[in-house]
């Protein structure tokens, strides 16, 4: 009898299953969705005028961290991500410092996603939504991830003709102005740069196809195909979004707006299209979810099979082929999260350690050989510089929380090593 397809020389790998569009079905749940919905009246706020100029510059660091992930999951198709990467290019310590800044930080975007649900669905009773979508999702990924891959397709669909109808509408109405396009004296350079940080948190969702690494078919050929694709649907799509309701409302009426979406709808004289921008919203945030916990539980399988975390959450089910113990576990800390925090602290803390987590991936990049993909010298020197930039952009509070959860990391990590006398 012939064993199932999975990760050359891992024990206990996950079996292969997901194609190039099902790979790219993935990234896009996790990158078109509540961020869209959520991201353009804070980045307004920002940048006022500048709000395009922020898209494009955080669209630049996505397709340069893009690139270098794509490369590098293609030479090491593992699960993990840039832990891997990190601790295969760049030594353990590096590797273990992006994996710990990843599984911190996508928890804390995992309840912000969850709250996103419930602020849509159910204002009143936002913080029950939150918990109750964090639960049926769990239950999703743990019935293996090939039925995930069919549900965030459904979300996709939902989601874009959701985002095509604002487009349209909002083009097409008396209200449009494309005057108010100009950028104007208001927009400054730290402003602009902070809503790039604040617009790259919604292109983040690429790297959920390289923490697929295992579970997709010939991952040389189908990674650096599918992490491309996804992210230029995505840019393409919040480019679109992001012209139509600036010209309906302008930059000053959209950095107020707290649903710009909605309003732009409003604005353009559609009212009726008003409901279903909030069920398009709370779908969005449901993909978002599924996609972030997928990604999440795999970084947390690798590490807890490299001994960084408890050994127990690199069990994979033998049914299932999915790494239940960990999905488990990850679902019920965001529970917890959802059950008590806030939305824009969630938020804040989850872009520092993204951008961290994509500087090592950019460094990572940048000792592949000319034999090994080598992406050319600028993108990983643009990608690692673009993202330390953007995270220090960030509002203090979050930089200074960030920082010090990624240094008691570091301390976990030196303490264990002390114990030990040996590299983890």
């Amino acid at each position: 009898m012939s064993a199932s397809p999975t990760a050359g020389g891992v024990p206990g790998g996950l079996r292969r299953t997901l194609g190039v569009p099902d790979a790219v079905l993935i990234g896009l749940g996790s990158m078109i969705g509540a961020g869209i919905f959520a991201a353009l009246g804070p980045a307004a706020r920002a940048a006022g005028s500048g709000l395009l100029i922020g898209l494009g510059l955080a669209a630049v660091v996505a397709y340069c961290n893009a690139t270098s992930s794509a490369r590098l999951a293609a030479r090491h198709p593992a699960s993990g991500g840039t832990y891997v990467y990190g601790r295969e290019r760049l030594g353990v310590f590096w590797g273990y410092l992006a994996g710990w800044a990843f599984v911190v930080g996508k928890t804390a975007s995992c309840a912000a996603m969850a709250l996103t649900v419930g602020a849509y669905v159910w204002p009143e009773q936002a913080h029950a939504v939150a918990v109750a979508a964090v639960v049926a999702l769990t239950a999703v990924t743990y019935a293996g991830v090939r039925k995930s891959a069919l549900l965030t397709r459904a979300i996709v669909a939902v989601v874009l003709a959701v985002l095509a109808a604002v487009v349209v509408t909002a083009l097409t109405s008396d209200a449009a102005d494309a005057s108010r396009l100009d950028v104007g004296s208001d927009a400054t350079a730290g402003g602009v740069l902070q809503a790039a940080g604040l617009l790259f948190f919604a292109f983040a969702g690429y790297a959920r196809i390289a923490t697929l690494g295992e579970e997709v078919r010939d991952p040389a050929r189908t990674i650096p195909r599918a992490i491309p694709l996804a992210l230029g649907i995505t840019l393409v799509v919040y480019a679109l979004v992001a012209v139509s309701v600036l010209t309906v409302l302008g930059p000053d009426r959209l950095a107020e707006a707290a649903a710009p979406l909605s309003e732009a709808s409003r604005a353009a004289g559609a009212g009726w299209l008003v409901p279903l921008v909030r069920a398009g919203a709370a779908v969005a945030a449901l993909g978002a979810l599924l996609a972030l916990v997928l990604g999440v539980s795999r970084t947390t399988l690798a590490m807890a099979r490299d001994r960084h975390l408890p050994h127990a959450l690199a069990a994979v089910h033998p049914r299932f082929q999915v790494p239940h113990r960990a999905e488990l576990v990850v679902g019920a800390v965001v529970a917890v999260l959802a059950a008590t925090a806030d939305l824009q602290s969630a938020i804040g803390f989850s872009s520092f350690g993204v951008l961290v987590y994509y500087a090592v991936a950019n460094a990572s990049a940048w000792t592949l050989g000319p034999d090994e993909g080598r992406p050319a010298r600028v993108v990983p020197v643009v990608g690692l510089t673009g993202c330390l930039l953007l995270a220090f952009s960030l509002p203090p509070s979050s930089v200074v929380s960030g920082a010090a959860v990624l240094g008691a990391g570091a301390a976990l990590y030196a303490v264990r090593r002390t114990l030990t006398g040996r590299t983890p």
